[in-house]
């Protein structure tokens, strides 16, 4: 099945934006007051030699808009200077509106006088006028890429319902149009809305999308673990796809305060390929530059880490983050980013409707249990080298078809059509997965499925009220029949977490599910049950679950389990290993090159043979093994 990779558009040509969120060392926020012509050209020069091509910029809201009714001519004409800067450098920008948020602090104009930022008319109006007027004056300027409405909001305007949000921000978008902005226009939130955080902010993919053209991820997420670190955007990315647009990552990066500078540079290359196999097409980094010089200025004197989120130093030498991005430019342009789709997929990872869908009565812990636990799925997918296709249950019920594996990953709920869909789709040939999961509240504590008899060909022995806790440190599960590719007595261990409620098993007995792994009492662990030419698979923990609950701890038995599975399917990856630690995806060019990306999550150097994969470089030579640096990349074509 198809992978979302949807590429924007300008002029009818695809665009990739690669490039930096841009305040100038000048004076961070306040640089349009300290402008400095001569010093824009010198931090531009130093990007565009790096290979980006386009910078997001910020009208700063105080001083663009220091009145009502009145544009700061002074700031305008230093906007413009600085869109000629970018076209005399061969670089486009992106205008952001309302900034409102920034590195730690909140910008009011002065007039605002706590008004809400949604809905008060008065208000409402005043931005719109404001953004029309700015647009009027700079749309036609060939520098100007697109356009974001804000940066942030729900930080600086707060959280709001999602008609209110909508409303507002429709509103905002039409006085872009209507300023003559014909350039691809997003609302700048972050994409934290409840479609990716289970979180609803008001702040809806699918409300916006049908006045915004790109969805724009800011991830700055901490993990527990090395390698959800390195997919997090990744999968965030995937969930942002929900509506099929194109997906920017509109903001990552890290302060190098937080980490060393060999580790920044890892971060980078792994955030920027990991993300570009998830079907990003367009990625800006946080930011172009460090701000030493201005210490004492808010927001960094109480901020200070924010001096050093910088690709560059505070001299605009650069640092390893912009060296990576000139790596991961030379291999865009190699492999003809815009003529690329990714490689089909028969490995569908589900999303329960109950992470968007917001039903009564469910709550918000239940949203975030399946993001986590969904996260970790794809990480264990990604150690067994199985790509997946992200996909989500309908609202009304029902999955989408055509894959030979479905991954319902430690799940509390499905809707009532799509439990009776899962024989269905096991009778027409699919390997159905399921691992049980009660969830960590107490709110109706128990299995919200239906049908587990007809399904998975077991019988639930369960009590009332209760949860059948894992008291052991340890789960193992044994094989007693062989399973893919695990033989009649391998063993996977996986060490046991969770609270009160989660930390549980579901105790069934067989009936005409096919008993094949037992845990260490004895008790059914793993029941493959036949539907026609497919099967359904229930496992009785909470297997992925249990790895989401704690840090350094992948990779974790899991991915074989996984790697049975995809036997048992007959899917195979875009290459054959046996390392855990070797990611593997392919993207498709439209001449019918096939380009394999590795990437290792090794911290040393690493061989990878490769002798059977009919391999070569982007150069054309043979390569039977490929030697990988420490979380390093290899870009080969077939």
């Amino acid at each position: 099945m198809e992978r979302n990779f949807g590429m924007l558009a300008t002029n009818g040509s695809p665009a990739n934006w690669l490039g930096a969120n841009f305040w100038s060392r000048t004076g961070g926020p306040l640089m349009w007051r300290n402008y400095d012509g001569a010093v824009i050209r010198e931090e531009l020069d130093v990007l565009a030699r790096h290979g980006l091509n386009l910078t997001r910029s910020f009208y700063y809201w105080p001083d663009f808009q220091p009145e009502p009714h009145t544009l700061n001519e002074e700031a305008c004409a230093h906007f413009a200077d600085f869109l000629d800067a970018h076209h005399s450098a061969g670089m486009t920008t992106v205008p952001t509106f309302i900034v409102g948020h920034m590195s730690g602090e909140n910008w009011d104009p002065r007039w605002r006088a706590g008004r809400n930022l949604y809905t008060d008319v008065w208000f409402v109006n005043r931005q719109a006028w404001y953004i029309k007027s700015l647009v009027e004056r700079f749309a036609g300027h060939p520098a100007v890429a697109g356009w974001l409405i804000t940066n942030e909001v729900p930080i600086y305007g707060g959280e709001a319902t999602r008609a209110e949000v909508a409303a507002w921000s429709e509103l905002m978008v039409n006085a872009v149009r209507a300023g003559g902005g014909r350039q691809p226009v997003s609302i700048g939130d972050g994409a934290w809305g409840i479609e990716t955080t289970g979180h609803d902010n008001g702040f809806s993919i699918r409300d916006l999308a049908p006045f915004t053209d790109f969805v724009g991820p800011h991830v700055y997420r901490m993990e527990s673990d090395v390698l959800r670190q390195h997919l997090k955007a990744a999968f965030i990315a995937e969930m942002s796809a929900v509506t099929g647009q194109p997906v920017v990552m509109e903001e990552f990066g890290l302060s190098s305060d937080f980490v060393s500078a060999e580790n920044a540079g890892h971060y980078y290359r792994q955030l920027l390929h990991n993300t570009l196999l998830a079907g990003a097409t367009g990625w800006i980094a946080w930011n172009n530059t460090d701000y030493d010089a201005i210490l004492d200025q808010r927001p960094y004197n109480h901020h200070p880490f924010e001096l050093h989120f910088g690709i560059t130093d505070a001299d605009g030498a650069p640092k390893p983050a912009l060296l990576e991005l000139k790596a991961f430019a030379d291999t865009l342009k190699a492999i003809d980013l815009p003529r690329l789709r990714r490689a089909q997929v028969s490995a569908a990872l589900v999303l329960t409707s109950y992470l968007a869908a917001d039903y009564p009565f469910t709550e918000e812990a239940e949203r975030e249990l399946v993001v986590t636990t969904a996260e970790q799925s794809y990480v264990a997918a990604h150690e067994a080298h199985l790509p997946v296709g992200v996909v989500r249950e309908a609202e009304d019920g029902g999955l989408p078809e055509g894959y030979g594996l479905y991954l319902l990953p430690s799940i509390k709920a499905l809707t009532g059509p799509s439990w009776v869909q899962l024989p269905r789709l096991a009778s027409a040939g699919a390997t159905v997965y399921a691992s049980y999961c009660v969830g960590e509240t107490q709110a109706q504590r128990g299995p919200w499925w239906i049908y587990t008899e007809e399904i998975f060909g077991v019988e639930r022995q369960l009590v009332y009220g209760l949860n059948n806790p894992i008291d052991d440190d340890v789960v193992e599960l044994t094989f007693t029949e062989d399973f893919g590719t695990l033989a009649k007595g391998d063993v996977l261990r996986f060490k046991a977490a969770g609270n009160e409620h989660s930390r549980a098993f579901l105790p069934v007995q067989a009936t005409d599910g096919t008993v094949v792994a037992v845990d260490g009492r004895g008790n059914p662990a793993l029941i493959v049950k036949q539907h026609g030419a497919g099967r359904t698979v229930l496992c009785t923990y909470p297997l992925e679950y249990l790895a989401a609950a704690q840090g350094r701890i992948n990779p974790e038995d899991t991915y074989r389990l996984y790697e049975a599975l995809a036997s048992l399917a007959g899917i195979r990856g875009p290459v054959q290993l046996d390392d855990p630690l070797i990611f593997a995806d392919s993207l498709i060019h439209e001449d019918g090159r096939e380009f394999v990306v590795l990437l290792s999550q090794h911290s040393g150097p690493t061989a990878v043979g490769l002798a059977s994969a009919a391999l070569r470089t982007l150069g054309g030579d043979a390569i039977e093994s490929a030697d990988l640096g420490p979380y390093g990349v290899a870009v080969l074509q077939r």
